[in-house]
């Protein structure tokens, strides 16, 4: 099966090809080290490897344009190469993505280009302990007092939390004024009051920590955009980035239906390959389709984006839905056919194992997706 045959299809253009065939050619030489168990120093080597290499120009564009169908064509290389190579290269954009879309001149000059160039590294701080997929329920304050802010609070399940440079944090401005109360505001990592050492361990070794704010001081120009715009700066942000999760599960998928290919033709039992069985076959049918189709609903939402320049609520949902869930079958398929093997530490197959759980979560559980959906079909 050619993993590169979309390139051609009609959502792309050549220079969307060309890119993603570069990128291919550079994850195959750049990113032996980015299996190594220490994810915090394995991260500051990538931010500053595709920085060097001109990749983070694509989700740090230093404008509010995004090309989404760039982006999903890194992510989706680079998920097949290495996971930590997918997080460290959309963590750059994702954190800063709410500077490009409304920062002001001075904020844009001052995170991202160096963001872009992979000399800061930046986090998105939306979720807290008692809101998550709501983001409406998030209780983090800030209040004017003096020349700038004051924030107080707590936020939770942040990627790059403890090596980012600055969080992208989002607090409420106005207690009575529901979502349209939440402000969006950039915050230095060395900000008087910001306290990130709390660490979390999960199962795919990640930079992540719950970060903590007590009478956090920042200036009046921390405030990214409006005041009490932040929770439409958000979904905006999340709406460039949430197909390319889809994305990055295609890359896992891939990776992994190639592994399941590679050991159901050398694995012999009962006098033939495991691929002469027709269990197997049916399971890899199943799997190519899968991805197949994955891929349709992916690139369609990113074109529909890029060239249609309009919201893609519904279809980044059904793209991110469909994607991660399959992802996650074939991955498991492929532990399955891999048998031992697939669940020996640090095979291909039990790194994607780990690796692709969390997608069905962040950035907008399933469920969530289907309710999105659905709310789009019925209003």
């Amino acid at each position: 099966m050619d993993r590169f045959a979309h390139y051609d299809w009609p959502f792309l253009e050549e220079r969307h090809a060309a890119l993603a065939r570069e990128a291919e050619s550079w994850a195959a030489q750049h990113l032996a080290h980015a299996h190594d168990p220490d994810a915090d120093a394995v991260c500051r080597r990538l931010v500053k490897d595709l920085g060097a290499a001109g990749l983070l120009h694509y989700c740090a564009p230093g404008t509010d344009h995004f090309d989404v169908r760039s982006i999903a064509l890194l992510r989706e290389v680079l998920a097949y190469h290495a996971g930590l190579a997918d997080f460290a290269f959309v963590m750059q954009g994702l954190g800063s993505g709410p500077i490009a879309l409304a920062g002001s001149g001075a904020q844009r000059e001052r995170y991202l280009t160096r963001v872009a160039a992979g000399q800061a590294i930046a986090a998105f701080a939306l979720s807290e302990p008692d809101a998550g997929s709501d983001v409406g329920a998030l209780s983090t304050s800030a209040r004017r007092e003096g020349a700038g802010w004051v924030l107080d609070g707590t936020k939770t399940w942040i990627s790059n939390g403890g090596i980012a440079d600055f969080y992208l944090v989002f607090a409420r401005t106005d207690a009575a004024a529901g979502t349209r109360g939440i402000s969006a505001f950039v915050v230095d990592a060395d900000a008087p009051g910001l306290d990130a050492s709390e660490r979390i361990e999960i199962v795919a070794p990640h930079p992540m920590a719950t970060v903590r704010m007590k009478a956090c001081r920042v200036p009046a120009d921390a405030l990214v955009g409006a005041a009490g715009e932040g929770f439409k700066l958000a979904m905006r942000n999340l709406d460039v980035f949430r197909t390319t999760v889809a994305a990055a599960a295609l890359g896992f998928a891939r990776r992994a239906l190639d592994e399941a290919l590679a050991r159901s033709r050398e694995r012999r039992m009962f006098g033939q390959t495991l691929a002469q069985f027709q269990l197997t076959q049916a399971k890899l049918a199943d799997m190519a389709t899968g991805i197949e189709a994955a891929a349709l609903l992916t690139y369609r939402a990113a074109w529909v984006r890029d060239v249609h320049a309009r919201r893609i609520t519904s279809e980044a949902a059904m793209a991110k839905m469909f994607a991660t869930e399959t992802a996650q079958r074939v991955v498991d398929e492929a532990v399955q056919i891999c048998g031992g093997l697939g669940v020996t530490r640090g095979h291909p197959v039990e790194l994607l194992y780990r690796e692709v759980r969390a997608l069905r979560i962040y950035e907008g559980a399933t469920e969530v997706q289907k309710l999105i959906i659905a709310r789009e079909l019925l209003k």
